[in-house]
């Protein structure tokens, strides 16, 4: 399977508008905005957790990176409520759980060589950063020189550019704004290849914005077993 796979090329995806597909676990489904494999992949998803619905067990031989977006994720170490970022490095394991439902942002197997730092940010945590013009607050969760991962504010009815020599990557988790004519709203996902700058109108109700600054693909990416 192969969705949005031309890293060369920007995208958007308006996430809340495509279908759910079910995963093997009960109660557990996704929404994919890009995937390269059959169930073992590359893959950047939003995934829906039903009250009461679990995966089992699991080892992530590729790593996952997480933003909670609705509801309260859970695991055997604690509760994650929306707003929480992790990182679970490649071999780290855990059983996911939402007694009472949640959705999650997703990345899978894009983790590099040697990276193998293992964090927990709840709502609120993270280093504030000086915002850029347009925004009203940054949060850095994220940052080991080879990647940026960041909570932006950005205010209404303001025109916010991002550089990006690296590569972006950026999810909006409320409000909405414009970006080349088209309207992104929550669980709107777009990926930038580097050298095309992110320049974005925000709407009348402001927005708040997940934002990747890295390689699109690193180029020590592990890889994918046969």
């Amino acid at each position: 399977m192969r969705i949005n796979d031309d890293l060369s090329k920007p995208v958007i995806v308006h996430g809340a508008k495509l279908d759910w597909v079910p995963s093997p676990a009960a109660g557990v489904d996704r929404r994919m905005l890009f995937r390269v494999g059959d169930e073992v992949a590359r893959a950047t998803s939003i995934v829906r957790y039903a009250p009461g619905s679990a995966f089992p067990r699991h080892i992530h031989s590729g790593g996952e990176e997480i933003l909670v977006l609705e509801g309260v994720f859970q695991d055997e170490h604690g509760d994650y409520p929306a707003g929480s970022y992790f990182r679970n490095p490649p071999g780290s394991s855990h059983i996911p759980a939402a007694k009472e439902g949640c959705t999650i942002f997703v990345r899978l197997w894009q983790y590099r060589e040697g990276d193998q730092t293992q964090i927990v940010c709840r709502p609120g945590e993270g280093q504030r950063a000086t915002p850029r013009p347009g925004a009203s607050a940054a949060t850095i969760l994220f940052d080991d020189g080879r990647e940026e991962v960041r909570l932006e504010d950005w205010q209404a009815d303001e025109t916010v550019s991002v550089a990006n020599t690296r590569g972006l990557e950026f999810l909006v988790l409320s409000g909405g704004l414009i970006i080349g004519g088209e309207t992104l709203e929550p669980q709107s996902w777009g990926r930038l290849p580097a050298g095309t700058d992110l320049i974005a109108i925000i709407g009348p109700e402001g927005a708040r914005i997940w934002l990747k600054d890295a390689p699109l693909m690193h180029p020590d990416v592990l890889q994918l077993p046969e």
